[in-house]
């Protein structure tokens, strides 16, 4: 396995970024009214995951990363809402947000696991 250098060598943040670029597709396919509400909203959700991913890796301290961390894995969840709100209200299909869906639970997991190797056992 390849050491880990920089932010851009972890998987996670390499997925994050393809499901940003796919929601930024997605989003299209909103009404022209939603444009400044909740596409806005949902493309500050999918960007919010890499950057906090990248930005908690260039702290300088564990504490720090794990801080960010969270707010990432905090952006998926608010994300995931928001897909599905899209799909109840008939803006979006259930088989249009399914492989965004798909690559947010990925990488969750992901994030997860970097959690649980990062926090000290009690």
């Amino acid at each position: 396995m390849a050491k880990v250098k920089t932010y851009k060598d972890l998987v996670v943040w390499q997925k994050s970024m393809d499901m940003t670029a796919m929601l930024y597709q997605l989003v299209k396919k909103l009404p022209k009214e939603e444009t400044y509400a909740l596409s806005d909203q949902m493309r500050r959700a999918a960007i919010s995951v890499p950057s906090n991913i990248a930005e908690g890796f260039g702290r300088s301290s564990t504490k720090e990363y794990l801080h960010f961390l969270f707010i990432s894995y905090g952006s998926i969840c608010e994300l995931e809402t928001q897909l599905i709100l899209s799909s109840r209200i008939n803006y979006l299909s259930k088989n249009e947000i399914q492989p965004v869906m798909d690559l947010l639970s990925e990488i969750g997991k992901m994030i997860n696991a970097i959690i649980k190797k990062l926090t000290p056992d009690p």
